[in-house]
């Protein structure tokens, strides 16, 4: 692993310490490397949504209601 040295503002160092002390975490790495981990997730879900916007967008119109779009698209981003 990579060892950073980053600075942190009061309130961000007051965040990740709490963290630690309620044991939810070991360290104030593991509290940031989670962040990053959630983060880069989030980014990729964007990117698929994004990716599929842009497919339905190609692809014309629809008979699907809202629901039934809504439904297809969770059953896609699970399976």
């Amino acid at each position: 692993m990579k060892r950073q040295s980053i600075t942190l503002t009061e309130p961000n160092n007051q965040w990740l310490t709490k963290r630690v002390e309620s044991n939810e975490y070991t360290s104030k790495s593991e509290v940031v490397n989670d962040l990053i981990r959630r983060a880069r997730q989030a980014v990729d879900e964007i990117e698929i949504i994004r990716m599929k916007l842009e497919l339905a967008e190609k692809s014309g119109f629809t008979q699907m209601n809202r629901e039934e779009i809504l439904l297809e698209s969770k059953d896609s981003m699970n399976g």
